[in-house]
């Protein structure tokens, strides 16, 4: 089997090399859901910029491409229909010019009728976009007072408490609520109002529709706290007074001119970052800012056969900093070229100019980290730091000395790295946690869940605490900054694992993702491999190997927070033999098992079939990273090929 498995490795590791850019960095589409592009189109169109006849042609392809079995559109690429993402790609079918006899809208309309409350139960924030485009009374929705935003920080709701994407999505429509902006589609709009609802626009309560939400689209309903704060906030709209109204509207603004500007027009996601848009649009449709930031958004933009759609995220350090890993084999250096290109790409794209006043804008000091991205739009992320951070320094022999990262670069990682720390040992991940565990009772997404709070991860812990452990390894001048936190890392990854060995994840499917990242945490910490924890770590791997070799994990385990089987898969087949050669070693009859099963299935050109979805956002948007396939597999057998 050793020679199989060196012919498999090398032929791997030839086909990641094959991928990298020109610029150095590894990248894969982050694949999601066709909600954000809808959202580019219906506000192009809202602001009176529509897109090219290009770019609608592979507009309209891509959404063809992903509609389910059903003619509908789902929050991810293996969930059945939503109301809210199929009611938005409708709508931006229709503003494309698809007729509504073309059945590419002619079955999702019908199927949208035969949904339980229809249109009118679309979660709150379809509730929202389709109230801009005057086809939903703003009555039935959710209010986002922007004086929410002008309170002092120290209020246990403010938004500063907020998980950032959450505060800054709100941010805008908090502004847009507090305007309250129509958009005139002209004949389009009445021929919406028609085909949306299967009764007369005019005679929908659209209040007494505020809370409903299509039972397929419901993950978390709305609470009796937030049923309450609904309808305070409403009486409260109501009575506010103008003066108080536009001061909160000129602060709101303000912020959202600073995420547009800090973050060269990208915004933290282009989910905040096309209502910042609109927002702009409803302060003034001449402003310079919204060319500029309907220019930005082209920056989340992919393109291939598949048709034109913008994506999530961009993942270029993300992928990079696991490829490079992958790539690195102690017993040569055939790939030190393709190493070297990549940790030029992560030194050029670490963070080194810290924000204007951020404290103000209730961010956190950026100096130091790494974005999931190119670093452009200025969010680093905890784990994304840390993952780079370990990339370069596995791999900075390969490098000459002076391409190798400097001490104040790296001294400059561990202290952002670090200020994300929480109380708890673990560590969150553009922040530490600001607000209480109370606060997802004030939900108000429907769709997702735990997105109201930062709080601690296990592999943004497992990645941090073994960044911070080569980095005290690489400068001993850290070692008293360093090592308390990672030993409250270990406790809270201890801490984290259920009686049966399972350690639950936040960002990939589910326990499969949390046992790669907490073995690979603890043993760079220096917990010896029979430690009794890590042992029932892969005890509960072994006991879950299928019967081919490999193993695979069904998305819902991270709904629903017990393990449910599918079919093997590489990515996740990978993960657990990465855990397992952490601690049982390569020797194992299950890694052996696991070993053949990625060598058995890899396709002539050196990569594997994709699999079934591997990440996971919010709770509920899963998401398929389309490069874990070339670069976790071709680590595994690297990384056995080198032990066995």
């Amino acid at each position: 089997m050793a020679a199989e498995v060196t012919t498999a490795r090398d032929l791997a590791l030839t086909n990641l090399v094959s991928l990298q850019s020109p610029r150095g960095d590894w990248e894969g589409e982050m694949v999601w859901c066709p909600m954000i592009t809808a959202q580019v189109v219906i506000a192009r169109h809202v602001v009176g910029r529509p897109v090219d006849a290009a770019t609608r042609e592979g507009i309209v392809r891509y959404f063809r491409w992903t509609a389910t079995a059903e003619g509908v559109w789902g929050l991810h690429p293996e969930s059945s229909g939503y109301v809210f993402v199929t009611t938005l790609v409708y709508v931006a079918l229709r503003v494309l010019g698809v007729t509504p006899d073309d059945p590419l809208v002619a079955g999702p309309r019908k199927w949208l009728h035969a949904q339980p409350g229809g249109v009118a139960a679309i979660p709150t924030w379809g509730k929202f976009w389709l109230a801009l485009l005057g086809l939903y009374g703003w009555a039935g929705v959710t209010p986002v007072l922007p004086e929410l935003y002008a309170l002092p920080a120290r209020v246990p709701f403010h938004p500063a408490r907020w998980y950032c994407h959450t505060r800054y999505i709100y941010l805008a429509m908090a502004y847009l609520y507090g305007r309250r902006p129509t958009a005139d589609l002209g004949p389009l709009g009445a021929a919406l109002r028609g085909e949306l609802y299967e009764v007369p626009y005019a005679a929908l309560d659209f209040e007494r529709h505020r809370h409903d939400v299509a039972p397929g689209d419901l993950h978390v309903g709305p609470s009796r706290a937030l049923r309450l704060a609904a309808a305070v906030l409403a009486e409260l709209d109501r009575a506010m007074p103008a003066p108080l109204r536009r001061r909160a509207l000129a602060h709101c603004l303000t912020r959202i001119r600073f995420e547009q500007r800090e973050s060269r027009e990208r915004g933290l996601s282009p989910v905040n970052a096309v209502l910042n848009c609109l927002a702009l649009w409803a302060n003034d449709p001449d402003d310079p800012a919204l060319a500029a930031g309907l220019a930005g958004l082209e920056a989340w933009r992919w393109e291939d056969a598949g048709g034109v759609r913008y994506a999530g995220a961009r993942s270029n350090a993300w992928d990079t900093a696991f490829a490079m890993r992958a790539l690195f084999t102690p017993e040569d250096a055939r790939h030190a070229a393709a190493i070297r290109r990549g940790a030029a790409f992560l030194r050029q794209t670490q963070l080194t100019e810290e924000l204007p006043r951020w404290w103000g804008e209730h961010r956190e000091p950026i100096t130091g980290g790494w974005c999931f991205s190119d670093g452009a739009h200025r969010w680093p992320v905890s784990d994304c730091t840390a993952e780079a951070v370990s990339a370069l320094l596995e791999t900075e022999h390969l490098l000459p000395r002076a391409e190798r990262p400097s001490k104040a670069r790296l001294g400059q990682a561990a202290a952002f790295i670090l200020a994300r720390q929480n109380r708890d040992g673990g560590f969150g991940t553009y922040e530490p946690r600001r607000g209480g565990r109370w606060l997802e009772r004030l939900n108000a997404s429907e769709m997702f869940g735990d997105c109201m709070t930062e709080r601690s991860y296990v592999e943004c812990t497992a990645s941090c605490v073994g960044a911070l452990a080569r980095l005290r390894a690489r400068d001993r001048s850290l070692a008293g900054r360093v090592t308390p936190a990672i030993d409250g890392g270990v406790r809270f990854l201890r801490a984290s694992q259920r009686a049966d060995g399972a350690i639950p994840a936040a960002w990939g499917i589910h326990f499969t993702y949390g046992a790669f990242h907490f073995a690979a945490g603890l043993r760079a910490a220096g917990v010896p491999p029979d430690d009794p924890a890590l042992v029932r770590a892969a005890e509960f791997l072994v006991a879950r190997q299928h019967a081919d070799g490999g193993w695979g994990e069904h998305w819902s385990s991270c709904v629903g927070g017990h393990d449910v089987e599918v079919e093997s898969g590489p990515v996740q087949t990978a993960w657990a033999l990465l855990a397992l050669l952490d601690v049982v070693g390569a020797a194992h009859p299950a890694v052996e098992r696991g070993i053949a099963w990625l060598c058995a299935r890899q396709e002539t050109g050196g990569g594997w079939p994709p699999g079934p979805v591997n990440g996971v956002f919010f709770g509920t948007a899963m998401l398929d990273y389309r490069l874990y396939p070339a670069y976790f597999p071709a680590w595994a057998l690297a990384r056995y090929a080198t032990a066995a």
